[in-house]
């Protein structure tokens, strides 16, 4: 049995592939099946989620490339930005793990969801596909920030940093200071 312990950003050659979808991707500790029919087993740091490419080595130097399944998921489309929105911020009131694409949302299929979106006036269509939801504002994968002298902003893990105390502003609180 191989055993993956190691994230690495490149390799020069790929052993194997391994498919998992999304549910499995965000297992640390995992014991699985490479396309090949070999076993394998994941030791990650907790938190890690495995996305679409990713490679993980072997402590004999094996590299296996991450392939994000195709799953049935929903696809939603909405006529106006600001109706996508609105679906997204339901969505995330739900705490649903969503895929944010180019003018599409992506979840797993959920009837109740699906009707909630439809209600919304989403256009909601059942499809095969990979599902690579948002890590979220505080997600552990990766964690940081960097400019690369190109002018964009690339951002990896949590979009804001994380409070160790935060003070929730009400509108309320400048009445009481006057």
């Amino acid at each position: 049995m191989i055993t993956l312990n190691t994230k690495i950003d490149q390799a020069e050659s790929v052993f194997a592939e391994l498919v998992l979808p999304y549910e499995m991707r965000e297992n640390s500790r995992l014991r699985t099946a490479l396309t090949s029919g070999e076993e394998v087993a994941i030791f990650t740091a907790r938190g890690t989620v495995l996305r679409h490419n990713d490679l993980l080595q072997s402590d004999d130097g094996r590299v296996v490339q991450i392939i994000a399944a195709a799953e049935p998921t929903y696809r939603v489309t909405c006529r106006t930005p600001h109706d996508l929105l609105r679906c997204a911020f339901h969505l995330g009131n739900r705490h649903t793990q969503t895929q944010v694409g180019d003018g599409f949302l992506r979840i797993h299929q959920d009837s109740v969801l699906k009707q909630m979106l439809e209600g919304l006036g989403a256009a909601v269509s059942e499809e095969t596909a990979p599902f690579e939801p948002e890590s979220g504002a505080y997600g552990s994968s990766g964690g940081h920030h960097h400019h690369h002298g190109d002018g964009h902003y690339h951002a990896h893990g949590p979009l804001a940093p994380i409070p160790a105390r935060q003070k929730i502003h009400r509108p309320s609180d400048s009445r009481h200071q006057e």
